[in-house]
This record gives structure tokens, sequence and C-alpha cells, in this order.
């Protein structure tokens, strides 16, 4: 089995977990708590391979990605996608930039209105992005532990967030969003306050692409 259809195979063995268990309190919901307060105060770096599918409400892979992910707290990241097609997400702390080889298209949006309360505040935001998301509860499954939480807002594009930690060690989330489609992510080779060029969170268009929207030019992140 790969590691896609293995982290498949616990995202619909999640579904059957008792929402009881899932939100029972005691030692494992405060190991829980702990482990996500550590990931937040503590790592100020995060680089790892991730692979990536898109599953449908009635659990279809819609498709499936991979590539690199790079992390700078406050505010600045880096999704690099080599399949199933290549494709640049970076946010520099003021904008967000998505850069489509082969459209050889690129959409800039300012970082504060594309962000709110999504999964990419809670990876790259500081220590304060807690408050905007409750903490349902924690489970243990297969030797990880599975974190949920809910953004507070309800407009924000995603309906729970769980994340999946591996000797305390971030390994693996689920996005699900209000569409009712599913994003699941393994990460893999994951490196901690590792030093990470500046360089690799700035970016500019290439002179032969469109670009589609305007970037915002103040020092404000939305962070």
């Amino acid at each position: 089995m790969n590691s896609r259809a293995a982290l498949l195979g616990l995202y619909l063995g999640s579904c059957v977990v008792p929402a009881a268990v899932a939100q029972a309190g005691g030692e494992l919901d405060e190991q829980g708590q702990r482990l996500l307060d550590s990931f937040v105060q503590d790592v100020q770096t995060l680089s790892a391979r991730f692979e990536q599918s898109l599953v449908d409400d009635n659990n279809t892979v819609i498709e499936e990605s991979g590539g690199t992910v790079e992390i700078h707290r406050p505010g600045r990241f880096r999704w690099s996608y080599q399949e199933p097609y290549e494709q640049l997400l970076i946010a520099d702390g003021r904008n967000v930039w998505s850069y489509d080889v082969d459209l050889e298209q690129v959409t800039v949006k300012p970082q504060q209105e594309v962000l709110g309360s999504t999964p990419a505040l809670l990876l790259g935001g500081a220590a304060e992005v807690l408050e905007e998301f409750d903490y349902i509860g924690s489970l243990e499954d297969r030797g990880t532990t599975w974190i949920r939480l809910q953004p507070k807002d309800k407009a924000a594009g995603f309906s729970k967030i769980e994340l999946g930690f591996t000797d305390g060690n971030l390994s693996r989330m689920i996005f699900s969003d209000n569409l009712e489609q599913t994003t699941l992510i393994a990460l893999f080779d994951v490196m901690l306050n590792a030093d990470i060029p500046d360089e690799r969170f700035r970016f500019v268009p290439p002179g032969d692409v469109d670009v589609v929207g305007e970037p915002a030019v103040s020092n404000e992140s939305g962070f």
C-alpha cells in the first residue's frame, strides 16, 4: 500500500470513530493540547515533502499531488507542487502568489484578504493564531495523536481541521471544507527549526507570464 492509500485508509477509519471518543476529556485531550501549543509556539520553521489527496463526499479521490513545503513563522510559506503539474504557492508576508507554470499565469492577492481562519494561518501564523480556532478534542489511532479543531469564523472556507502528530511531530493533516470535500496531506522528511533562506519566500513574476491582481505594498501581513 502506498502512502496516499494509507492516509486515505486512516481518514476513512477516522470517519467511523464515535464523536464521544474525539471529544472525551482527560489525559488524551491534555496531551493533544500540549502538542498543539508546542507546534504553534516552538516551531519557527518547517520543511518537508508532502503527498496530497482531494476526496469528495463519496470518499472518491478526485486529485492527487505532491511536492515540498517550507514554512517560516510568522506569515511566510512556500508550497511547491511538482506533480501532476508544476505550481508555486508563496506567501511573502504581504502577498500570496500563485504561479501556474503550464498556464504561464500568476495570481496575486494581499495576504490579509485570502488567509483568514484557514489551515495556512494555523501552519504559518504566530502563537496567537490558536485564538481563531476552537479545540474540539483528541483521539489516538495507530500511534498517531489526532487533534480536531474548528475555525471560530463560520464564514471560513474550512469546517474542520485535523492534525496528526506521530512521535510528537506533525505528520498528517486533514482539512474538511464547506463543499464537503476533504484534503488529506502526509508529510515526510520533516525538518524543524532549520535555517531557510529568505529568498525561498520571495517571488518575482517571470517577464513572459500574465499577472492577475494587484500586490499589497504595505508592511502589514495580516498575521
